[in-house]
């Protein structure tokens, strides 16, 4: 794919790539995200990976042979009441949620963390007054 491509058409083009439940998956989550936060910002990092940002990274969306790796950038900072997170819990910083085929996500959930995050990120994070 030429350099010019936007990030958004890089994405599209890796969910077509995929061809099979990642590439579903794929595309579910990034349905969640955008609806999540209309003003999230798509963005291809790292040789081929999907981000998606606001005022900061949010997540990020490696696909591997078994696997879908969401990966939050400052994870360890959100709360997570339903368990989402099931992957890189012993740093400090991130979190991630490993999905397999067959694997359901909890929408509400996701969704919930996903504005979590960007309110984390925008410094938006509710103030008791």
């Amino acid at each position: 794919m030429a350099k010019t491509e936007s990030p958004a058409k890089l994405i599209d083009g890796r969910i077509r790539e995929l061809a099979d439940w990642r590439g579903k998956t794929l595309a579910k989550v990034r349905a969640l995200i955008k609806t999540a936060d209309p003003d999230v910002v798509e963005e291809w990092k790292w040789r081929g990976v999907p981000v998606w940002e606001h005022d900061g990274i949010i997540c990020t969306g490696e696909t591997y042979k078994s696997a879908m790796k969401l990966t939050f950038a400052n994870g360890a900072k959100l709360d997570d009441p339903s368990g989402l997170f099931n992957a890189s819990l012993e740093g400090n910083t991130r979190r991630a949620i490993d999905l397999h085929e067959g694997d359901k996500i909890n929408e509400k959930a996701f969704k919930a963390l996903i504005k979590a995050a960007v309110e984390l990120n925008t410094g938006k994070k509710k103030k008791k007054t």
